[in-house]
């Protein structure tokens, strides 16, 4: 996919921005009988939208006018709905406490990490300090999960569902006093927002735990440095199990980064051997302790996760200033046809099926439907049963700013079958630039097992067939009638009834 075309139809929105534009996608889907927002409050909320994009987007070089114009009529509908309803305009403000974690976690970590070495004696340096070395051997563990996550998908795709479940329950909380349709919409959009953003909470915590545990180290060496200055250390260790060689042979290992970057002195087994049992030592040897745990912590764990910590930072901008959002939903793609844009188009490609003339009236109210009322129908001729899609296949109608969608029609009738149904969606898969989606007309699959016994069970697990087997090819499927269109019409966002 060329820049342009993503640009086109991936908004190029902020966090903020994607956040109200996706709650009132949500509020008007759930508000099918016009109890929260009226047809006056959306004619006025597009007007007023389309007034305030045309200004800005002289001045806006990094939106496109689609997305100002969704910007600022979501904005304009919920600060009419949280007129109306006190308690939800508390809620349309609520934000994430992700942001915070990264302040908050890392000044706690820094004070836990000062006092973590007063655990042993406070004027001794234990060599075999088990709060430090925890610390190190700590986080060459988290290195080495991180590589594992980073490596293995169903590991990553487990964390992350974890961090949906967890994190969208922040949103979940319905405002007292809340009317039905807008309670269901809140945990509608709970759910939906915390999937969307899940890779910008991950991102955000990932940069709070990385800053904690540098903070953590940082605590831990600045109490070893500064309780130096204000009382005079002692150097030793002692074990029940362990000689001087094998202490010698750990401590070597664990202090080689240290001694490899820094010009610190080293020590032979007779230097070990000299600090067991508190044998009486001076000050500078206590203070090489000092300088090769606090060079170790720096280099295993500070410096790395301070880095790691920048990479999450710059991925939270990224994702924060560009929030990903797909434009070429029917409901945005409605909403823009009727903001003044070119007519949408909606093109269709039969597969096996003949399109009669009632059939094709039918196409023409759901493009309008999905499209605005000035949309209207490009029907390509139908692709025999087994054949390839060849030449069938026009300019993309997304092309020059025009809104459009690219549907495969199925008949319901039909089995979906991988190598003739699935090799059709994927041929128009790599034939379009734009999303692709399936249109299942369930007409004549309804008058024939309609009035039979069982018979809207069974339309309804061919449906479900259909929408698994569409999914696995990376499309939506939805259900309509083309006889009664009414009757599978789309709602006011684009999710089929």
């Amino acid at each position: 996919m060329d820049g342009a075309h993503s640009q086109n139809h991936r908004g190029r929105m902020d966090e903020i921005a994607a956040r109200d534009v996706l709650l009132v996608k949500t509020i008007e889907t759930v508000d099918q009988s016009r109890e929260l927002l009226s047809d006056d409050d959306r004619k006025y909320a597009n007007r007023s939208a389309r007034e305030l994009a045309q200004w800005d987007t002289a001045d806006s070089r990094n939106m496109p006018a689609s997305a100002l114009f969704l910007r600022h009529r979501a904005q304009l509908l919920l600060r009419k709905l949280g007129e109306r309803q006190p308690a939800f305009a508390s809620f349309a403000r609520r934000r994430s406490v992700l942001p915070w974690m990264s302040l908050v976690l890392p000044a706690l970590a820094f004070l836990l990490g000062a006092g973590v070495d007063r655990i042993g004696n406070p004027h001794r340096v234990d060599l075999l300090s088990a709060p430090l070395i925890l610390i190190v051997a700590w986080n060459v563990a988290m290195y080495a999960g991180m590589l594992v996550v980073l490596c293995l998908p169903r590991a990553r795709s487990a964390l992350q569902a974890r961090l949906i479940n967890f994190f969208g329950g922040s949103y979940a909380r319905i405002p007292r006093k809340t009317p039905a349709p807008l309670a269901h919409a809140v945990l509608a959009f709970a759910a939906e927002w915390a999937q969307r953003s899940a890779r910008l909470s991950a991102a955000r915590l990932h940069r709070a735990l990385h800053l904690a545990a540098a903070f953590f180290a940082i605590g831990a060496i600045a109490s070893l440095y500064l309780r130096g200055m204000l009382s005079q250390y002692a150097a030793g260790w002692e074990s029940t199990f362990l000689d001087a060689g094998q202490v010698h042979a750990f401590l070597s290992v664990l202090f080689t980064p240290a001694l490899a970057v820094f010009p610190l002195q080293g020590f032979s087994v007779q230097d070990i051997e000299l600090l067991r049992f508190g044998a009486p030592v001076s000050s500078a040897a206590g203070a090489r302790w000092v300088h090769l745990y606090a060079a170790t912590l720096f280099l295993l764990v500070v410096l790395p996760r301070i880095v790691l910590a920048a990479i999450a930072h710059w991925q939270v901008r990224r994702r924060r200033r560009n929030f990903p959002l797909d434009l070429q939903q029917p409901y945005f793609q409605r909403l823009v046809a009727g903001s003044g844009g070119a007519p949408g188009r909606l093109r269709v490609l039969p597969y096996s099926f003949t399109v009669d003339e009632a059939r094709d009236r039918g196409l023409a109210a759901i493009a309008a439907a999905l499209l605005g009322d000035q949309a209207r129908v490009s029907l390509r001729p139908a692709v025999a049963y087994g054949e390839d899609l060849r030449d069938t296949l026009d300019e993309d109608p997304s092309q020059g700013g025009q809104a459009g969608m690219t549907a495969a029609l199925f008949n319901l009738v039909a089995t979906p079958e991988p190598e003739n149904h699935g090799a059709f969606l994927k041929q128009i898969g790599r034939a379009c630039k734009g999303k692709v989606t399936a249109l299942l007309d369930v007409s004549g699959f309804v008058e024939r097992v309609g009035t039979q016994a069982g018979g809207q069970a069974r339309v309804d697990e061919r449906i479900a067939l259909w929408k698994e087997f569409c999914r696995f090819h990376g499309v939506d499927a939805v259900p309509v009638n083309l006889l009664d269109p009414q009757s599978r019409m789309p709602g006011p966002a684009g999710e089929w009834l």
